[in-house]
């Protein structure tokens, strides 16, 4: 028994710099990849939540509502035609999440017209 773990050692010593640096990248390589894929959330909703407003006319809403909601109808449009069974390609995706956006700025301007 000490035999093998005279031999296991030094190998255990050699090994543990290296792996602390992978999973170090990784953890790195997993951050970076978190913000990338924030800014791309941020920007596609942006875009998505602008084009809803410019269907849905009225006064503008600016641009961080414009983000948020075309964020909500994204997340409406990932979540709803999935639980009904509606399959969605990317195209439809986009479109669905348009519409999504759409329908919340409706619900959102129903509800300061009745408060």
């Amino acid at each position: 028994m000490q035999g093998i773990l005279r031999k296991a050692a030094p190998v255990a010593l050699i090994a543990g710099p290296a792996l602390a640096q992978e999973q170090a990248a990784e953890a790195v390589g997993a951050a970076v990849g978190g913000v990338i894929g924030l800014v791309i959330v941020i920007v596609v909703g942006a875009v998505i939540g602008w084009l809803a407003s410019m269907v849905v006319k009225g006064g503008g809403s600016g641009i961080v509502t414009n983000v948020l909601y075309g964020i909500g109808g994204s997340l409406l449009a990932g979540y709803l035609p999935p639980l009904l069974g509606i399959p969605l390609g990317a195209v439809g995706g986009i479109i669905a999440a348009i519409v999504g956006a759409i329908v919340l700025i409706l619900i959102v301007r129903a509800l300061h017209r009745s408060a």
